[in-house]
C-alpha cells in the first residue's frame, strides 16, 4: 500500500499536467508571425493540445500589446475572460492599429474539465503601411528600352547609418519582378515578388526585416528588375507588355534608432541604374540568359564607383492600389537530384530528375571564360527517347549561362520558372555529373495539411501525382500549367480543384488573394473572365463552370476554414455574377449560350471510331445546371452573412431554375437530356433531379459506366463529381471500379504510362507512345486530380460536419480490393485522422479527433454488436450504413467482425 501511495504521489502531478490544455500554433490571418499585413482587424487563431478526451474550450482570453512584457501601458487589447468555444479567426477589436508596428499577442483558455491553460508563448504580427499617406517613397523608373527581350535592370542607393539601430524594415514593390539586396546580401527568401495581381487595380508590396543586415557607416541597397508578368510575354505568345512597357520600383526603408528617431531611405531621383549587368534576357516563357563575364563586383556594396550609372526618373503611380502581401510567399521548397544521365539515340545529353516539377535547375560548373552552357526543359521524351518540346509551343524555356572562368561557378535563374522533368544540356565542359545539376522545386509555400495512403500502390501514386500537380501550379496564382506559353489563372480549373486543393494544403490565404483579383477583373455586367489576372483579348466573354469560380471557391473556403470574411469580401462579386446569369437567362430560367467551353476535354472515341458514343453534354444543360448551383450557394452565403432578403431572393431563383431544368432536361422516366455521364452527374450533384427520379437517374449513370466497361467519359466539369455522385446514390462499388480502371480513359492510365503529375488529357501519351495534339497537351494540369476529394471523403471518410470541421463526420466506404486506407487532415483545430484496416476478418478503425471539436464516426457495416472500443464493448446508433458513435476529442480504436460488402444494387433496366 505504501508503494502504491508513493507511486500516485509522484505520478499525479504529471497526470494533471498532461491533462492541462496547452495553447499553441498561434496564427494571424492564417500566418505564423507575419510581417507587413495590412488588415486593420487581423483574425487570430490557435489550437489546443491536451491528452484528455472530450475536451472543449469553454472560454478564452486574448491580450495584445506593443511589447512582449504585456504591461498594462503597452496593452492595446485585452478581451478578459470571454465565454466562447471559438478558437478560429477571432477578429481583433482593440485600439486602432498603427502602421509599421509589431504587436505581440497571447491566449489562455479554459476547458470543460475545469482546467485553465497557462498563457501561450507570445506570437506577433506586424502591420505594414496601412494608408497611402504612409508611403513617403517615390516611384522610380530607370531609363530603359521599350523592346522585347532586353536586359534586366540594376539599381542602387548608398546611405549612412550613424546611431544604434533598434529595428529596420524595407517595404518594396515593382512593376515587373524585383530582387533586393543590402550590402551584398539578398534580402529575404521570397521569389518572383511582388507576385501577379490585376496590376491596374491591385499591387502587392512586401515587407522585410533587415535589422541585422545594416551596419554602422555607409550602407548600400540594391535592386534588380525583370520583366515578369507585368511587361513580359504572357497569355498566348503574341501578347507582350499587357500592363505596361516600362519597369518601375517603389522602395521605402525605415530605420528606427535607439533614441527614438526614425530615418527613411526612399526610392527617389538620387538612385542610379544600369542595364549593363549579367542578365541579358529574362522572361516567364523565355527563361534567362546570364553572362557571368558581365557581373559587376560590389555593385550592391559600399565603395563601388557608380559614376557610369545613370540617374533614374521619378514617376507617379497611384499608391491607393498598394496592398500588403496577402498570399503566401513563393519559396524554394525542396531540391531533387538526377536519377539518370544519358544520351538520346540522336546524341542529346539528357538528365532525368524522375519527377515533373516547377522551378529551375541550379548549375555548378567550372570552365573557360566565354563558354556558354544551354539548358532546355521538357516534361517527357518521345517514343524514340528523344527530347520533346513541341507541347511547349512558343515558350523557349531555356537557360543560357556564359562562364566568367577562374573557378567553380554556381548559377540559378532569377525571374523565370520552368515546368520539366528532363533537361537537355549543351556546351557543358566535361562529363555531366549528378553533383553539377540540382532541380529546385518552387511554388507558393503553403503548409501541407493532408496525407493519404492505401493498400493499392497505383492509387498512392495517383495521390502523389495530385499533390505534385498542385505543387506545380499553385505558384502565386492557380495556373493551368507551368511549362508552355500559357501558365494562366484559368478560373474553371481552379474552381473544380479547389476542394481537393484545400485538403492537400492550407490554401485559404492563397485563394483569398486570388479571389480579390477575380472580383477586380470582373466585367461591369458581372461576368467573369476566363483567366485571372485577365490578359486575354476575349472581350467580356464568360463561360459556365469557369465564371462560377466567383461563387464556388468562396463557399468552399468557408466550408473548409469557417472563414466568413471571404464570404463578406467576395459577396458583392458573387451576387454580381449570379445577377449576370439572371439577366442572360431571362424569365425562362434557361441559360442559353452560357457554356462556351462545355464539358471541356470530355472523352471522344477516335475520329473514325463509332463503336460507342462520345461523352458530349448539351452546353445549355451545363450552363443551366451551374446557374442553379451558384444561385443556391449564393442563397446559403447570404444566410451565413445574415442577409435574409437575399437568402430568400436567390433561394426562389434557385427553385425556379430547378423547375425549368426539370421541365427542359429530365424525362418522366429519369433520363437526362443528352444521356451523358456529365449530364447525370451535374443534375444529381446539384440536386436538380426530383426525389422520385433520383434512383432511376443514378441507375442510368451506372448503366452508361458499365456499358463503357467501367470507363468514364467526363471532362473538366463532370469528372470532379463523378465518383461522389455514385457514392451518394449507393454505387460506391462503381466509383471504385472507375478509380481502379487502368485503361484509357481513366485516372490510372496516366499512372500506368509513367506520369508523375496529372495530365491535361486522358490520353496525353497514347498506348503506342505517340502524343495527343501537341498544341494543347500539358503533362502537369491538375483539374482531373479533383478525384482526390472523393478519395479523402469517401475512401478515408473525412467529411465536414460543420464549417471549419468544428464538427467532423468520419464515414469511410471500404472496398473489397483494399485492405487499408489512412488519411489525416490538419484542421484549424488540429489533426483529424481516419484509418481502417481489414485483417483476419476483422475491421479495425483508428480515429483521432482534435480538441475543441466533436465527431460522428460511422463504423461501416457494423451491426451494433461485437464492437469493441479500445478493447471494451461499445454500442451506437445503427442503420444500413453501419453503426455511428458520437465522440469528443481524443484517439480511439474500434474493432469488429468484417465481411465483404455485397455488390451494388442492380441497375434499373431501360
Amino acid at each position: 500500500m505504501k508503494n502504491i501511495f508513493l507511486y500516485l504521489l509522484l505520478t499525479f502531478p504529471a497526470m494533471c499536467l498532461a491533462q492541462t490544455p496547452v495553447v499553441e500554433s498561434l496564427t494571424a490571418e492564417y500566418l505564423t508571425n507575419p510581417i507587413g499585413i495590412d488588415a486593420l482587424h487581423p483574425r487570430l487563431s490557435w489550437k489546443i493540445s491536451t491528452t484528455q478526451r472530450n475536451t472543449l474550450q469553454q472560454a478564452y482570453n486574448i491580450r495584445v500589446a506593443t511589447d512582449a512584457s504585456f504591461s498594462s501601458s503597452k496593452t492595446v487589447w485585452n478581451t478578459g475572460k470571454v465565454k466562447s468555444d471559438s478558437s478560429v479567426l477571432i477578429t481583433y477589436n482593440g485600439v486602432a492599429l498603427k502602421s509599421a508596428t509589431r504587436y505581440y499577442w497571447q491566449v489562455k483558455v479554459w476547458d470543460n474539465h475545469n482546467h485553465a491553460s497557462a498563457w501561450s508563448k507570445p506570437a506577433y504580427f506586424e502591420t505594414g503601411l496601412l494608408s497611402p499617406a504612409d508611403w513617403t517613397a517615390t516611384w522610380v523608373q530607370p531609363k530603359q528600352d521599350t523592346l522585347r527581350k532586353i536586359p534586366a535592370i540594376m539599381l542602387r542607393k548608398q546611405f549612412a547609418v550613424s546611431k544604434k539601430i533598434v529595428s529596420a524594415r524595407v517595404y518594396a514593390t515593382a512593376h515587373g519582378l524585383y530582387e533586393l539586396c543590402i550590402n551584398g546580401k539578398r534580402v529575404g527568401d521570397q521569389l518572383l515578388t511582388p507576385g501577379w495581381t490585376e496590376y491596374k487595380k491591385r499591387l502587392q508590396y512586401q515587407a522585410y526585416d533587415i535589422t541585422t543586415m545594416l551596419q554602422q557607416g555607409d550602407n548600400v541597397i540594391g535592386a534588380m528588375l525583370g520583366d515578369g508578368w507585368f511587361r513580359g510575354t504572357t497569355g498566348f505568345a503574341s501578347q507582350w507588355a499587357v500592363w505596361g512597357k516600362k519597369l518601375t520600383l517603389l522602395c521605402q526603408l525605415r530605420i528606427t534608432y535607439a533614441d527614438g528617431t526614425v530615418q527613411y531611405v526612399n526610392s527617389d531621383g538620387s538612385w542610379k541604374s544600369t542595364q549593363n549587368g549579367p542578365i541579358t534576357l529574362d522572361g516567364i516563357y523565355d527563361g534567362e540568359n546570364y553572362d557571368a563575364r558581365k557581373e559587376i563586383p560590389g555593385w550592391d556594396s559600399k565603395g563601388f564607383n557608380a559614376a557610369a550609372w545613370v540617374p533614374v526618373d521619378t514617376v507617379t503611380h497611384d499608391k491607393k492600389m498598394l496592398v500588403g502581401v496577402e498570399s503566401v510567399p513563393v519559396h524554394k521548397i525542396q531540391e531533387i537530384k538526377p536519377i539518370a544521365i544519358f544520351k538520346s539515340p540522336k546524341g542529346t545529353q539528357i538528365i532525368d530528375f524522375g519527377q515533373n516539377l516547377t522551378g529551375w535547375v541550379r548549375l555548378k560548373v567550372s570552365g573557360q571564360a566565354g563558354q556558354t552552357i544551354t539548358i532546355r526543359h521538357a516534361e517527357v521524351l518521345d517514343k524514340f527517347g528523344e527530347f520533346y518540346t513541341a507541347n511547349l509551343r512558343s515558350a523557349t524555356a531555356t537557360i543560357n549561362y556564359t562562364l566568367k572562368g577562374g573557378g567553380i561557378e554556381v548559377f540559378e535563374p532569377h525571374f523565370t520558372f520552368m515546368g520539366f522533368r528532363y533537361i537537355a544540356v549543351e556546351g557543358f565542359p566535361g562529363e555531366l555529373e549528378p553533383e553539377n545539376f540540382t532541380a529546385v522545386v518552387v511554388h507558393s509555400d503553403m503548409p501541407v495539411t493532408g496525407t493519404f495512403a492505401c493498400s493499392d500502390t497505383m492509387i498512392n501514386k495517383l495521390q502523389h501525382n495530385i499533390l505534385w500537380g498542385q505543387k506545380g501550379n499553385f505558384l502565386d496564382i492557380p495556373t493551368d500549367c507551368p511549362q508552355r506559353d500559357e501558365r494562366l489563372g484559368w478560373t474553371g480549373d481552379a474552381q473544380v480543384f479547389s476542394r481537393t486543393a484545400a485538403f492537400n494544403m492550407q490554401v485559404a490565404p492563397f485563394f483569398a488573394k486570388w479571389m480579390k483579383d477575380v472580383a477586380a477583373d470582373q466585367f461591369p455586367g458581372g461576368g467573369i473572365p476566363f483567366v485571372v489576372p485577365d490578359n486575354l483579348p476575349t472581350g467580356q466573354a464568360t463561360s459556365a463552370g469557369w465564371g462560377d469560380v466567383a461563387v464556388i471557391v468562396p463557399w468552399t473556403m468557408y466550408q473548409v476554414y469557417a472563414d466568413k470574411h471571404i464570404l463578406q469580401t467576395q459577396y458583392p462579386s458573387m451576387k454580381a455574377y449570379v445577377d449576370y446569369i439572371v439577366k442572360k437567362a431571362g424569365d425562362k430560367y434557361i441559360w442559353h449560350g452560357g457554356s462556351l467551353f462545355g464539358d471541356w476535354l470530355f472523352y471522344r472515341p477516335g475520329i473514325y471510331d463509332f463503336s460507342e458514343p462520345n461523352g458530349y453534354t448539351n452546353p445549355d444543360l451545363i450552363a443551366t445546371a451551374f446557374y442553379a448551383y451558384s444561385s443556391k450557394l449564393l442563397s446559403q452565403a447570404a444566410g451565413v452573412l445574415g442577409n435574409t432578403a437575399d437568402e430568400k431572393k436567390y433561394s426562389d431563383i434557385h427553385e425556379a431554375v430547378k423547375k425549368a431544368f426539370i421541365h427542359n432536361y429530365i424525362t418522366p422516366t429519369g433520363r437526362i437530356f443528352a444521356d451523358s455521364q456529365t449530364g447525370y452527374v451535374l443534375a444529381l450533384k446539384f440536386d436538380l433531379v426530383p426525389d422520385s427520379l433520383k434512383a432511376k437517374a443514378a441507375a442510368y449513370l451506372v448503366e452508361d459506366v458499365r456499358s463503357r466497361k467501367n470507363h468514364l467519359s467526363t471532362g473538366f466539369l463532370g469528372t470532379p463529381y463523378l465518383c461522389q455522385v455514385l457514392s451518394q446514390n449507393g454505387y460506391s462499388n462503381v466509383a471504385y471500379d472507375l478509380l481502379l480502371q487502368k485503361t484509357y480513359p481513366s485516372w490510372l492510365y496516366p499512372v500506368k504510362m509513367g506520369a508523375t503529375t496529372i495530365w491535361e488529357r486522358w490520353d496525353g501519351i497514347k498506348t503506342d507512345s505517340t502524343f495527343q495534339d501537341k498544341s494543347m497537351n500539358s503533362f502537369n494540369h491538375y483539374s482531373y486530380g479533383a478525384v482526390g476529394d472523393w478519395m479523402y471523403q469517401q475512401m478515408a471518410g473525412l467529411q465536414i460536419g460543420a464549417p471549419g470541421y468544428k464538427h467532423i463526420i468520419i464515414k469511410p466506404e471500404p472496398h473489397r480490393k483494399f485492405t487499408f486506407t489512412k488519411a489525416t487532415f490538419e484542421t484549424m483545430y488540429g489533426q483529424v485522422l481516419s484509418s481502417w484496416e481489414v485483417k483476419d476478418a476483422t475491421m479495425q478503425m483508428h480515429v483521432k479527433i482534435p480538441p475543441n471539436t466533436t465527431a460522428d464516426v460511422t463504423l461501416p457495416q457494423a451491426n451494433g454488436q461485437d464492437i469493441k472500443q479500445d478493447g471494451k464493448p461499445v454500442t451506437g446508433s445503427t442503420d444500413e450504413s453501419g453503426t455511428t458513435i458520437k465522440l469528443g476529442s481524443g484517439e480511439y480504436t474500434f474493432s469488429y467482425p468484417w465481411t465483404v460488402k455485397k455488390e451494388e444494387k442492380k441497375v434499373v433496366a431501360k
